[in-house]
């Protein structure tokens, strides 16, 4: 095992190293996933201030409202997931956080928004996470974030988007970042399943990781549509104005404008 294996394990319950290890985790899948929260965060800033009411979509450990607050100290942030494990972690992270709340919900289930704290927000941002579902229930999961968008407002999401047109190009970077990815781990970092493996001993996170996999299995089946799909189901819902405003080869990060 390597150090920064037992680093994480010996801290247990320091939230502050769950939250680095998730982040090395899923830097390894996307080395430029900084790069895609800054984006992020200037264009909240350029179209709704520096102090918007956040909904951070699919929240996962907290890693938008991490960022968000770090740079804008008045922002207020509701973090919505389904993760038992990785909802424990936001949680402990942002204790005490005025700011900040969670919500357990089922983007799935047709009422999740009534377990919300607001009727509105001035963004709503997720990141590395919508891929989780199909098309249809993403489809109806728009039209549910249109409604909680205000007038003037913005949704964004950074998501893995596969263009099926070109196949060439998709094999030579996957390929590529494939390779780059096992140097990674040849290096001692940790993927997804040793990250969960990790988080399954842990006498916090045993038992909500335990349940996570009881809901979700090893990882869930959905789909990768290309940007030009949610460009235009976003439209359909309700947004006036939808494009990229960040890419890699296999990422971007869509800008809706309500």
């Amino acid at each position: 095992m390597t150090d920064t294996h037992t680093d994480i394990t010996a801290v247990g319950t320091n939230w502050r190293a769950w939250q680095e290890s998730w982040d090395r985790q899923q830097e390894w899948y996307m080395p430029d996933r900084e790069d895609r929260f800054r984006i992020m965060l200037d264009m909240v800033e350029a179209l709704v201030g520096p102090a918007p009411r956040v909904l951070d979509l699919a929240c996962g450990t907290g890693s938008v409202t991490a960022r968000l607050l770090a740079r804008f100290p008045g922002a207020t942030s509701t973090g919505v997931d389904l993760d038992p494990a990785l909802l424990t972690i936001a949680r402990g992270t942002f204790e005490g956080d005025e700011r900040v709340s969670f919500v357990t919900a089922d983007l799935k289930d047709p009422d999740w928004t009534a377990k919300l704290p607001y009727d509105s927000y001035d963004a709503v941002l997720t990141a590395t996470a919508l891929h989780w579902l199909h098309s249809e229930p993403l489809a109806a999961l728009y039209g549910s974030v249109a409604e909680l968008v205000r007038d003037g407002g913005v949704f964004m999401n950074a998501d893995h988007m596969i263009d099926e047109t070109t196949p060439r190009i998709n094999a030579a970077e996957r390929a590529q970042r494939h390779a780059r990815m096992e140097q990674a781990r040849a290096g001692g970092v940790p993927d997804w399943a040793e990250w969960w493996r990790l988080a399954a001993q842990d006498p916090v996170l045993a038992e909500p990781t335990a349940r996570r996999f009881e809901i979700y299995g090893e990882h869930a089946d959905g789909d990768t549509p290309s940007a030009a799909w949610h460009v235009r189901v976003l439209r359909e819902k309700g947004f006036a104005e939808v494009r990229p405003v960040w890419s890699s080869p296999s990422d971007t990060l869509l800008l809706a404008l309500k």
